[in-house]
């Protein structure tokens, strides 16, 4: 089975600098505890590492 990731943006965007909300966005994620399901991928582990400190992140098989 494909691994997919779970990402749930948990902090706000406000006072962060302009990459980290663009990379906000291109994950998918809009307001607080929004929540998206992602392919696991070299892109999105990235995108991931990148903002870890405003996201929360779960492995789920699909």
């Amino acid at each position: 089975m494909a691994k997919k990731l779970e990402i749930t943006l948990t902090r706000s965007l406000i006072g962060r600098p302009e990459e980290q909300r663009v990379t906000v966005k291109t994950l998918g994620l809009g307001k607080m505890n929004s929540t998206v399901v992602h392919e696991d991928n070299a892109a999105m582990r990235g995108m991931v590492n990148k903002v870890a400190h405003l996201i929360n992140v779960k492995e789920i098989d699909a």
